[in-house]
């Protein structure tokens, strides 16, 4: 049997089994510590399910997909798909990575701890460089540390949300390596950017979501069978906000030098990473 794709849980890896049955292509799933696996039994259609694995993995709420449930569902498999909280959180945790798990809660911490009354000790820890009496250039970590500061409820969620669905992607399908690049890269180049802008006073993770964002929406228009990708509508929703970052319709504060060089970041990355095999 081949391995033709993981994904993140069993309804949707279903979904697609149930697919290729209408296909006339046998598969089955089994379980994998970061989701679950399509297994093609049938070697001689491998081109082909890679093809279909990869427009599902575009689109997994198109129409015919769910038709397909209906009309191939096998009434009488049996997976354990989790139920209530205990299915929640295995999918959460199926769904993404370590390296975009320890991200998420060690940003969520951060956000705790100040909201517990530990505010002025963390921006005096974690600020750019200029933001609090006696920091210094010096302070290399600086640079990064701002990217775990999160000043609202709708900043971290927003943020958060976004660099799970989008990481977890990155990091489940590719690996840890090209997530780390962009975490690191885009969690300091934009901060540079946002400082000679507005100044040393500004957080979030923003610059990092907005380069997952280029990156997986890229990577899957040069490279649809890598396995991640953005639907036009939701990079359509991102560069849309991203406009209104510039206007004040928002309300609120909003670190545009971050977001646009973490997109650029983003997309950098993606043009090196889907290049042909004989460029490099």
């Amino acid at each position: 049997m081949i391995e033709i794709g993981l994904l993140p849980n069993a309804r949707a890896a279903q979904a697609f089994v149930d697919y290729l049955i209408g296909l006339g292509i046998e598969s089955h799933i089994e379980p994998h510590p970061h989701g679950v696996v399509i297994m093609l039994v049938e070697p001689q259609y491998e081109a082909k399910a890679r093809n279909e694995f990869a427009q599902f993995v575009q689109h997994p709420y198109d129409e015919k997909y769910l038709q397909a449930s209906w009309d191939n569902g096998n009434t009488q498999t049996k997976f354990d798909y989790g139920s209530g909280i205990l299915g929640l959180v295995q999918q959460f945790i199926t769904g993404a990575g370590s390296l975009t798990l320890v991200t998420f809660f060690l940003c969520v911490i951060v956000y705790a701890l100040m909201n517990l009354g530990m505010g002025n000790t963390l921006f005096s820890a974690l600020s750019f460089a200029g933001a609090v009496p006696n920091s210094h250039v010096t302070d290399i970590w600086r640079v990064f540390t701002p990217s775990l500061m999160h000043f609202s409820a709708m900043h971290i969620i927003f943020n958060l949300l976004w660099w799970w669905y989008l990481g977890g992607k990155i990091e489940t399908r590719l690996g840890s390596r090209p997530l780390l690049f962009l975490l690191l890269m885009a969690g300091t180049l934009p901060n540079i950017l946002q400082f000679f802008m507005t100044g040393p006073n500004f957080g979030g993770l923003s610059g990092v979501v907005y380069a997952v964002v280029g990156y997986t929406w890229l990577m899957g228009v040069r490279r649809p069978n890598c396995g991640i990708g953005l639907t036009p509508s939701y990079m359509g929703f991102m560069m849309v906000w991203l406009v209104l970052g510039f206007t004040d319709l928002l309300g609120m504060p909003i670190a545009n030098g971050a977001h646009v060089g973490g997109l650029l970041v983003g997309l950098a990355q993606a043009l090196f990473d889907s290049r042909k095999p004989s460029e490099t």
